[in-house]
């Protein structure tokens, strides 16, 4: 049995992935999974392998390497490395393994052609920039581009990716619209080459709300782990009935009172105002439970919410449990989902924290984890 540092439990359930993705197929006709950073803390090879046997087509990972630890557990679609290959060992390693890499410049692309032969090309996609300011070519690049990779017959470009930058923000959809329409203009020279080069716009956001965007892939990520990527907007309802995919619980150290007047945890942030009862939860910020979370955090005890008191600390934190009667040391306490109602969903645990859910699951999912493999 492995040893961990600490006693956290994150339990994903790919029953809910599936039936996310089940979801998205309802107004999507091709969406390509993206699994990229250890599938957001839900667990790579794991997701990666029941989302293929539902039918993904492809998957999107972050890095060669990743896509190659996905190949080696046994997954036979087609991988798409966003980051593409940084160096040439990752163009050896796209190549050996079959994967996918984007392509950012003409350096990258000449670094994975070195790789492939005419008989047997290199498949690559070509990553545009069409507002993110982020990565890739240009639209004023795509000639040049082309005449380029007429001179290079050991690679072949299969897709055309971009990112979009506030698809899930619909008071900027001008800026959206200007992305797609400048993606318009790629794809038309582009296929002016290469006639059967597939087109990829569309994030989550665009996915569930912007079938204009859609093109030929679509590349959902936060919306297969049950976050809205659309919620609080005029827009949130195109992502509704997601269903949130992690949940994790750590054990109670110790119960104990805490008299009216004596304070708690470093800095003495917080004063008992009456008698209460506290908990000592294993969870800290060594355990990627935020110290952003002092004072503001909430938890689910015994079917119940209480807060988090005072500052969050390395590897312990403590919690209000006055209302919760019974509660003991072994218990188990929910940082994230929990039993009934009273359940902390990632959003809302992003918002006590001041950032957003892929940072929360991300985190979190870093802890000891297993899967729930009930597929239905």
């Amino acid at each position: 049995m492995p040893i961990s540092y600490n006693k956290a439990s994150v339990v994903v359930s790919l029953q809910s992935i599936i039936a996310n993705y089940r979801r998205i197929r309802t107004v999507a006709q091709r969406p390509m999974p993206v699994i990229k950073s250890d599938a957001y803390g839900h667990g790579l090879e794991a997701v990666g392998m029941a989302l293929e046997a539902e039918g993904a087509r492809e998957c999107a990972v972050g890095t060669v390497g990743e896509g190659a630890k996905l190949r080696k557990a046994g997954f036979g679609a087609d991988i798409v490395a966003l980051l593409g290959a940084l160096d040439r060992e990752d163009a050896q390693l796209a190549a050996s393994s079959g994967i996918i890499p984007t392509v950012l410049d003409i350096a990258g692309l000449e670094r994975l052609a070195a790789q492939g032969t005419p008989e047997r090309p290199v498949r690559v996609a070509l990553k545009f920039d069409t507002g993110m300011a982020r990565l890739g070519f240009t639209e004023h690049d795509v000639s040049a581009l082309c005449e380029r990779l007429r001179t290079l017959p050991s690679v072949r470009p299969v897709m055309a990716v971009s990112h979009l930058a506030v698809a899930d923000d619909p008071t900027q959809s001008a800026f959206t619209m200007a992305q797609g329409a400048a993606f318009v203009r790629i794809m038309a020279g582009l296929r002016s080459n290469f006639p059967d080069i597939m087109g990829s716009l569309a994030n989550s956001a665009a996915t569930l709300a912007h079938p204009q965007l859609h093109w030929d892939v679509q590349r959902p990520g936060i919306a297969l782990y049950g976050s809205n990527p659309l919620r609080g907007t005029a827009l949130a309802r195109h992502g509704e009935g997601l269903l949130p995919a992690m949940s994790v619980s750590v054990p109670v150290l110790q119960v104990h009172p805490l008299p009216a007047g004596r304070s708690i945890s470093y800095g003495r942030t917080y004063t008992a105002t009456k008698d209460a009862t506290v908990a000592i939860i294993a969870a800290g910020y060594a355990d990627n439970y935020s110290r952003a979370l002092s004072g503001r955090g909430v938890a689910v005890a015994g079917g119940r919410r209480v807060p988090v008191l005072g500052r969050v600390c390395m590897q312990t934190t403590a919690i209000d449990v006055t209302d919760v009667p019974g509660i003991a040391t072994g218990d188990r306490v929910w940082l994230l989902g929990g039993p009934g109602p009273a359940t902390v969903s990632a959003d809302e645990l992003a918002d006590l924290w001041g950032t957003i859910s892929y940072e929360v699951l991300c985190l979190l999912g870093m802890n000891p984890r297993r899967h729930d493999d009930s597929v239905e």
